[in-house]
């Protein structure tokens, strides 16, 4: 922590020809007496920083100091913000790129903070992808990555089901969601989302397009997840749920979904279960989601899945009654195998 606000503390002095006490107080959020001690500190690294003593005084820094940031490249310098993320870096054809690029920072750095890099990695790792899935890098990512980079345009063939249709594209920007890679492109005019897993073919068009200043990444694809989310809600059901049914449904079925729909749950009954009108992809997902709420969910309709609901607990109950005599007792918790993460 100290070594970043140092840091910022020269950055914040090389922008501006002086600053009080109280005003690098408020920029670093620290106390006046911190900032004395960081530029005491700073001082006696080597970089000049002058305190003005008096009502009008500051700190500055003497002789025009700069950093010596130097040397950075463009895609180093772009690798650079990308490099809490090792994995997607190699992914993307970066690493080398933000390897150079941390290499330079550090050589700049003062002494007593050359290990900063090192001790952020040791702090703070991101594994994009969910429990239990093995991750698979698209082939083609490397050169849709180069595309967006370099704002050039890309023609493709996706695979759509059993048939391929061929794109136009303009690369606007990629997204990593749970170990899929996603890339952001407008074609004929409208901006659209494709999984780049699902790419046959990528051709690099030598032709650079204007990129819309006003598109924002980050809020074109909350938007986006948020509207696919919703539209594979294509059927209802009606269950009664239990408290702790009520909790653990924001984790099976969309959270902002659950959220109305229990808003406008009926309940709760002399037993404190709430009857709750779902929205959910497909009867046959709808089961494989709710059934392993076991007695805390009782499904209501349509119909034929409460008859198959019904069936699958007279199963799995048969199965425990009849083999009770021949599998022996269950393990204790000392002997059962451990929980995944």
């Amino acid at each position: 922590m100290r070594a970043a606000r140092l840091i910022k503390m020269v950055l914040l002095l090389q922008a501006r020809p002086s600053m009080t006490g109280a005003e690098l107080a408020r920029e670093l959020e620290v106390s006046e007496r911190t900032v004395t001690r960081d530029a005491l500190a700073l001082s006696e690294a080597g970089v000049p920083v002058y305190a003005d003593r008096g009502r009008a005084g500051g700190y500055r820094l003497v002789g025009g100091y700069r950093t010596r940031l130097t040397g950075l490249g463009r895609s180093e310098a772009e690798a650079l913000f990308l490099s809490g993320l090792p994995g997607a870096l190699r992914e993307m054809g970066l690493h080398d790129a933000a390897s150079a690029a941390r290499l330079k920072v550090s050589a700049a750095l003062l002494p007593s903070l050359q290990d900063a890099s090192r001790s952020a990695a040791q702090r703070f790792h991101l594994d994009a992808p969910g429990w239990h899935r093995e991750p698979r890098t698209p082939e083609l990512l490397p050169a849709v990555a180069e595309a967006v980079w370099d704002d050039r345009r890309i023609r493709a063939r996706y695979r759509r089901g059993d048939s391929e249709v061929e794109r136009g594209l303009e690369p606007y920007g990629l997204v990593l969601k749970a170990g899929v890679w996603y890339v952001c492109a407008r074609a004929e005019g409208t901006f659209r989302v494709y999984r780049i897993d699902r790419f046959a073919s990528v051709d690099v068009d030598g032709e650079v397009f204007a990129r819309d200043e006003e598109f924002d990444l980050p809020r074109f694809w909350e938007e986006r997840a948020a509207q696919f989310a919703r539209s594979i809600l294509r059927t209802e059901v009606v269950v009664r749920v239990t408290e702790a049914a009520a909790r653990r449904l924001p984790h099976l079925i969309d959270r902002a979904a659950v959220s109305e729909a229990l808003e406008r749950a009926e309940g709760p009954d002399d037993q404190g279960r709430l009857t709750v009108t779902l929205p959910v992809e497909s009867h046959e997902v709808a089961f494989g989601q709710l059934f392993g709420l076991g007695p805390d969910l009782e499904m209501l309709e349509p119909p034929a899945l409460r008859a198959r609901f019904a069936g699958a607990a007279e199963r799995a109950a048969r199965l425990y009654r009849d083999g009770s005599s021949t599998t022996g007792s269950a393990p204790s918790e000392a002997s059962a195998p451990p929980s995944p993460p």
